[in-house]
């Protein structure tokens, strides 16, 4: 059975967000993951990991004004001072929390950039953030989301990230598979997983439509979270999903499915 984080961002925010961990405890979650842990003091959110024994599995590099709809600026060509100092801001926060991994959002494109700008400065960003993460032990992620959520997101396909990930030419950037947005995007999910398995460094999920829990939608998670057993994925799950109900009302698909 795959070990499932639970997305504290999206999950159990029914309560404020320090409160979050001991309810992903309590639920039997070994896991956490989140999009940013930058509004609060590292040690606060280290204290909550430690008294409830949970593993920091993964956030998000700075990414902009996300109030004011900005989903990362690595692909922004005149914010690169901006995007190095989010690199050692996320390091110093991940030297705290020991996160295992970290994400890089690479943003929606600017107006007025071309697509051969905007992925060069892409490209030479994050050769910088997989040598200054590789000095840390942790591996850097790119995530191809879909444009229908976040349209002009400038990273959104499995073939795309791949071809970032050979242009950087570093053996420390990998792809996060978020099964939600790939099913969107492209679907033939469990062969494209086996395919890139090695380039595959964590998995998210959710069902379409509606990002609601497994079991709500058209994705065969029953086969999908078996198949990935099957093939050796030992990695992460994180439930990245919005709970139909609540979210302990829709924590019982992790029991049916896997049944």
């Amino acid at each position: 059975m795959p070990k499932y984080a639970a997305n504290l961002t999206m999950l159990f925010n029914e309560q404020p967000f320090l409160e979050r961990f001991g309810a992903a405890a309590r639920n039997g979650f070994k896991g956490v993951e989140f999009l940013f842990p930058y509004e609060f003091e590292p040690q606060q959110v280290h204290e909550q990991l430690e008294k409830h024994k949970l593993e920091m599995v993964l956030h998000n590099l700075p990414a902009g004004n996300w109030a004011g709809g900005e989903r990362g600026i690595a692909c922004h060509p005149n914010r690169v001072g901006e995007f190095e100092q989010g690199v050692e801001t996320a390091l110093a926060y991940a030297s705290v929390l020991g996160t295992q991994r970290i994400n890089c959002l690479v943003g929606i494109k600017p107006q007025g950039v071309a697509d051969a700008d905007a992925r060069a400065v892409l490209v030479s960003n994050l050769k910088f953030a997989a040598a200054a993460l590789k000095k840390a032990g942790i591996p850097l992620l790119i995530e191809p989301i879909n444009t229908y959520d976040i349209p002009g997101f400038f990273l959104s396909g499995t073939r795309q990230g791949l071809d970032l990930i050979e242009s950087v030419g570093s053996d420390n950037l990998f792809l996060q598979y978020d099964i939600y947005h790939m099913q969107r995007m492209e679907g033939e999910l469990a062969n494209t997983i086996k395919n890139h398995l090695s380039v595959i460094k964590h998995v998210q999920l959710a069902d379409n439509p509606g990002r609601f829990e497994p079991g709500t939608g058209e994705i065969n998670y029953r086969y999908l979270l078996n198949f990935l057993d099957e093939i050796g994925y030992d990695g992460w799950v994180g439930c990245e999903y919005k709970p139909k109900a609540g979210t302990e009302a829709g924590l019982g698909w992790r029991h049916v499915l896997a049944a």
